[in-house]
């Protein structure tokens, strides 16, 4: 994925150092933007491993609502709740820091990270109380006014960021119908390059495919538009290393035709074909 990299090389080439809320310190520009063709392939980073799994069970996760680490572990690990108390997931650190910032004493078995994206997606608080399913709404929209300028889901809750473990990075993303495909363009306020771009560019792909799938829609691009595109000063060896390494064809998603709602797509229905990759390469999360 040339365009991965070359933000990366973007950031080292031009990026100015800025300090940030971990104390960990960056190499950051403001304002980028890539765009991925769907029908050439699915977009997963080739230059170093990425765990799809996990990626899945994520945004499972976000499209069920749930805002519990414990569940999002259920579906990651296939095992039952009472199995996975020490089973990590990609929320874990931010499920303890959440803990720690709440006052408990042990943190660690605090699970609740108060309403992050699946809550947003799912059941959004609106000013009399009540609670709006952007998700489901979004997807009727485009099944019933493709041609909406409309068509948004937004994270971003301004009443109720205090209340998250982590305010959203991925703030809001809007779908485009045009000649029967189905495009989507992410707006990304915050975001770690080494670690959780990957991760982001393969989720929101994943989710235009499966929206597509359930409009009965062919596939378009996906836009992924950055505020604060960073690298930590502690990922700085690893991006070298990544750039320093072939890029490999990308992979192909198939995902199970005989799904008809985005409800209910399970891990299962997700199959990656001639994904070739280098090893993974390790680095730290600054929380």
């Amino acid at each position: 994925m040339k365009q991965y990299l070359d933000l990366m090389k973007h950031v080292l080439e031009t990026g100015v150092l800025k300090e940030d809320r971990t104390g960990t310190g960056t190499t950051s520009v403001f304002g980028y933007q890539m765009r991925f063709d769907l029908n050439s392939g699915f977009p997963l980073v080739t230059t170093k491993k990425c765990h799809l799994k996990a990626i899945v069970s994520e945004l499972l996760w976000f499209i069920e609502g749930s805002t519990d680490e414990r569940r999002l572990a259920e579906i990651h690990h296939g095992d039952k709740r009472e199995n996975i108390i020490d089973k990590k997931t990609v929320w874990t650190a931010n499920a303890n820091a959440q803990g720690k910032n709440l006052g408990y004493e042990n943190s660690e078995l605090v699970k609740e990270l108060g309403p992050v994206y699946g809550a947003q997606w799912r059941s959004w608080k609106n000013y009399d109380g009540s609670s709006i399913d952007q998700l489901s709404e979004l997807i009727n929209q485009i099944k019933t006014n493709p041609n909406s300028r409309r068509l948004i889901l937004s994270a971003w809750n301004v009443g109720e960021i205090e209340k998250m473990a982590l305010p959203p990075c991925h703030t809001f993303f809007q779908f485009y119908v045009a000649n029967g495909k189905l495009s989507c363009q992410l707006y990304q306020r915050s975001a770690d390059i080494f670690l959780g771009v990957p991760f982001n560019i393969a989720s929101y792909a994943l989710l235009t495919m499966m929206i597509a799938q359930v409009c009965d829609l062919e596939l378009g691009d996906f836009i992924h538009t950055f505020g604060d595109a960073h690298l930590y000063s502690n990922h700085i060896e690893q991006a070298n290393l990544q750039l320093s390494r072939e890029i490999y064809s990308m992979p192909t998603m198939k995902i199970n035709k005989d799904i008809k709602s985005i409800f209910d797509y399970k891990m299962e229905d997700f199959e990656l074909e001639n994904y070739k990759s280098h090893d993974s390469i390790k680095a730290k999360m600054a929380v």
